[in-house]
This record gives C-alpha cells, sequence and structure tokens, in this order.
C-alpha cells in the first residue's frame, strides 16, 4: 500500500489486522527455501530435481530460516486477504508486529521484536535463485524475499522508541506467484506452535496430499524438507514424529519399501525406507 507524506513524517495507511486464515503461497510450501533452525545458517542451501533447482544463498546474518517465514505467510495472508476482497494491491504492506504476533502466537516482548528485526534482515539479505516459474514467468539470477524492510518507530517525550509499525517491499517472484497463479493454500492455526522439522513435514503433506495418499522415499524427503543431518538421523526424527502423530492433520507412517537380493545391506535397506503421508480425513472416511 502506497505512503502518504505528512508533517510528521510518512505517514501509512495499515494493512493489519489479519482477519482471514494464515494461507501460503504452494511452492513455497513443497520445496526447501529456509534453513531448519531458530539460530543463524551460514551456509548455501541447494536443492535440484531433474524438474526443480533451488538454490539459497546467506546475507550477512545468514539464511532466512523457517521461523522467518512466519513474516512471508503474514504478508502473503494480507496480500490474499486484500485480493477475495477485491482491494487494489501492490508489493508494499505496512503492518503491525503486535498483529504479526497476534496471529503467530509470539508474546510482544522486547526479545519479539529484537527477533523480528533479526528475520526482517535475513529475509532482505537471503538470495534465492530458482528455475520454479511465477505468474507465468521465469526468473533468472538472485532476489531477495523483501526488496525493503523497514522498522518505523516514534519517540515519546522521554526520548524512548515506540515501534509504531513495519513497512515492507515483497519480491517480485513470490508477488507474481499469489497475484497470478493464486495457488494458495490455507495452514492449520496449529502451525506455529509446531518445531522446524514437524513444519516442514506438515507443509510438504498439505502441498502434496491433495488428491490423495502420498508415498514417498524417506531420502527423497529428507531432501525436500531441506534436512540437512544424516539420512540415519531423519530416520530417527521421523520415526519420533510418525509416533507423536505430530502432524496436524495428517498421518504419517514410516515402512520399509521392496527390496530384492542386490539391496540386502543395512545403506541399501535404509535408502529403501518409504514414508506414507496421509489424510486424517482420510483415515477416518476408510
Amino acid at each position: 500500500m502506497t505512503g502518504r507524506a505528512g508533517s510528521q513524517g510518512d505517514l501509512f495507511v495499515l494493512d493489519s489486522p489479519l482477519l482471514t486464515e494464515v494461507r501460503g503461497e504452494q511452492s513455497l510450501m513443497a520445496y526447501p527455501f529456509f534453513a531448519l533452525t531458530k539460530t543463524a545458517w551460514k551456509r548455501s542451501l541447494i536443492y535440484k530435481t531433474d524438474a526443480v533447482s533451488i538454490e539459497i544463498g546467506p546475507g550477512p546474518r545468514g539464511v532466512a530460516t523457517i521461523y522467518d517465514k512466519e513474516v512471508l505467510l503474514y504478508i502473503a495472508s494480507l496480500l490474499v486477504a486484500k485480493l477475495d476482497a477485491g482491494e487494489t494491491v501492490a508489493q508494499d504492506f505496512y503492518f503491525t508486529a503486535h498483529d504479526l504476533f497476534r496471529v503467530t502466537g509470539v508474546n510482544s516482548s522486547a526479545r519479539s521484536y529484537s527477533r523480528l528485526s533479526d528475520a526482517l534482515e535475513r529475509l532482505q539479505g537471503t538470495q534465492i535463485k530458482t528455475n520454479i516459474e511465477a505468474g507465468g514467468e521465469g526468473q533468472a539470477g538472485f532476489f531477495s524475499w523483501l526488496s525493503e524492510a523497514q522498522l518505523h518507530y516514534q519517540k515519546n517525550a522521554r526520548g524512548e522508541k515506540r515501534l509504531k509499525g513495519v513497512k515492507v517491499r515483497l519480491c517480485d517472484w513470490l508477488y507474481r506467484a499469489i497475484l497470478r497463479d493464486r495457488r494458495v493454500l490455507e495452514y492449520s492455526p496449529s502451525y506455529f506452535q509446531l518445531g522446524p522439522v514437524e513444519r516442514r513435514l506438515y507443509e510438504v503433506a498439505r502441498s502434496t496430499c491433495i488428491s490423495g495418499t502420498v508415498q514417498v522415499g524417506l531420502d527423497e524427503l529428507r531432501l525436500q524438507l531441506g534436512y540437512q543431518n544424516t539420512l540415519k538421523h531423519f530416520r530417527h526424527v521421523m520415526r519420533g514424529i510418525a509416533e507423536e502423530n505430530a502432524i496436524p492433520d495428517y498421518h504419517i507412517a514410516i515402512g520399509d519399501g521392496p527390496t530384492d537380493e542386490i539391496a540386502t545391506t543395512k545403506r541399501r535397506t535404509n535408502a529403501a525406507s518409504t514414508v506414507t503421508i496421509t489424510t486424517r480425513l482420510a483415515l477416518t472416511a476408510a
């Protein structure tokens, strides 16, 4: 939304509060664009298949994390809500940190505001390169999630700062994807209470189980989630998630896929493991 200059500085019309459900763009749910950490991830992330290529480079504060992604989900939800209401949309958004925290379940503390500032820096500094088209257009070279990110303050009589709002400019790639493709899906309200691996597993399940049950190789799923540890460690984590039945709306089952006489080593058996993802609704109907 466009700012209006005034005698007291720039004045903006708030895009918040968000009054609808949280929604996200399907490609960002299906593929590993974010580091699965709370702390800074300083190394590049690469995901390549025959059809999809993604390269993520760190900025000065590292790669944007799955928790930083909350800001993008909030912005995407604001954008979709405006589109549904028939409003004119632009790439600039101005919202309150308080409303972002309300939606994502974060306490409004000094630490939360500091983390938001760090998240905005990572979202602006992270460099993304992908062959995934958005809005019918390909895009060569690198881009950042946010081309602009600012925290706007006011000072009281004692000179103390009070955060007035957050102003961001969404990147062309994601803006086109939402505006033209409209491949957006609703998120479960409990998504924000999940850990990083559980968040990614939910997103992959939500974006791939559109037509029914999905079965995927364990190592293939590890790569799709962007999990950086070993396959052995990932198997252990996945078994714990499956046993706890921890993914909202989805049931996760782990089993070994078929093996033949050649595939007799432990390594080959592990590689043959599969994960079956089923909606809870489908299980209930069965």
